[in-house]
């Protein structure tokens, strides 16, 4: 199956999430901290990936590296962060709120 590109309005809004900074960073106080973005997968199938609208931004730490990464182990990520699609709502106000 091939990769479908982003539209200019996908790489719009996800580069605004990514200005954002890690979410989970900024629940524990950091600010600022650079993120790559996590699309959210709580209604997609296995191997599938949700919509370029439909992600947070999350630091290399809490994406993919650390114990509680969500790609580690996201039950403990959910409970110390919060649901993605939690996250998502916040991430979404935050953007409607700055632009």
């Amino acid at each position: 199956m091939a990769v479908k590109s982003k539209t200019k309005a996908e790489k719009l809004h996800m580069s605004k999430v990514a200005e954002l900074g890690c979410i989970a960073c900024r629940k524990l106080g950091y600010l600022d901290t650079p993120a790559e973005l996590h699309h959210i997968r709580d209604s997609v199938g296995l191997g599938q990936r949700s919509s370029h609208l439909e992600v947070i931004p999350l630091c290399p730490n809490h994406h993919r590296l650390m114990p509680d990464a969500i790609h580690q182990s996201k039950i403990n990520f959910i409970s110390r962060f919060g649901s993605e699609r939690e996250l998502l709502e916040e991430v979404l106000d935050e953007i409607n709120y700055r632009y």
